[in-house]
């Protein structure tokens, strides 16, 4: 059965991260919090966490990665290049995901990708502390799809039920953006050609990161 953890808490919090350490663990899935919405995790690596993570939203789309920071992103990325470099250094942690050339080696199964992955660090305490103790987190919005996304762990567990092990609570998300029109989860920007050298940036996602400040850090000739 489910267990849902307020995080504001201190024994909660202590007990519902070894709870997500040990599910995480197993190939189970666990609700986070982050900056943008809430999100339903696995480990990045254990293609059985993926599978459920997938079945559990009803979708088949790749999940994006989380990871606790930059330099995760260099193991994980075949290349980084400056303009890249610059946008992860202003929005990170933060509303930006960006997709990459994946190193081919890796060992992890996260669907049909093209050898890409796309990789943000939020800017959450309980995502960032998590992140750090079981390396990179495949994670989805923590809803069903077609549904909006979950700005509350109860959100997340309406939707979700007991097909996610453990549901950490750490209020609202979204608190860091301004509320409007956006699509409150990430900005997610391709960055897969332009580091191959073939093309340019390309923003596929409005989110809470407004366009202009992506071009801002750029410039308007990198982006399509």
């Amino acid at each position: 059965m489910a267990s849902l953890h307020d995080c504001s808490d201190g024994a909660q919090l202590l007990t519902g991260m070894r709870l997500a350490r040990a599910a995480i663990g197993r190939g189970e899935l666990v609700v986070i919090p982050t900056d943008t919405v809430y999100g339903i995790a696995a480990d990045a690596f254990s293609p059985a966490g993926v599978k459920r993570l997938l079945e559990a939203k009803g979708r088949t789309a790749p999940p994006p990665v989380l990871i606790p920071g930059i330099a995760t992103l260099d193991a994980l990325a075949e290349r980084v290049p400056d303009e890249v470099r610059a946008l992860v250094d202003r929005f990170w942690p933060g509303g930006l995901t960006i997709i990459v050339p994946a190193r081919p080696f890796l060992d992890w199964d996260l669907g049909e990708t093209n050898g890409t992955v796309a990789l943000r660090m939020p800017k959450n305490r309980i995502a960032l502390e998590l992140l750090s103790e079981t390396g990179p987190l495949a994670v989805s919005s923590a809803n069903l799809t077609g549904q909006p996304p979950a700005t509350t762990a109860e959100d997340a567990q309406r939707m979700l039920g007991d097909s996610v092990e453990v549901y950490l609570d750490d209020g609202p998300a979204g608190a860091d953006y301004t509320p409007g029109d956006r699509d409150p989860a990430s900005t997610i920007v391709d960055a897969t050609r332009f580091t191959r050298g073939s093309g340019k940036l390309r923003i596929v996602r409005y989110g809470v990161i407004p366009d202009e400040e992506i071009l801002d850090v750029v410039g308007a000739d990198a982006c399509e």
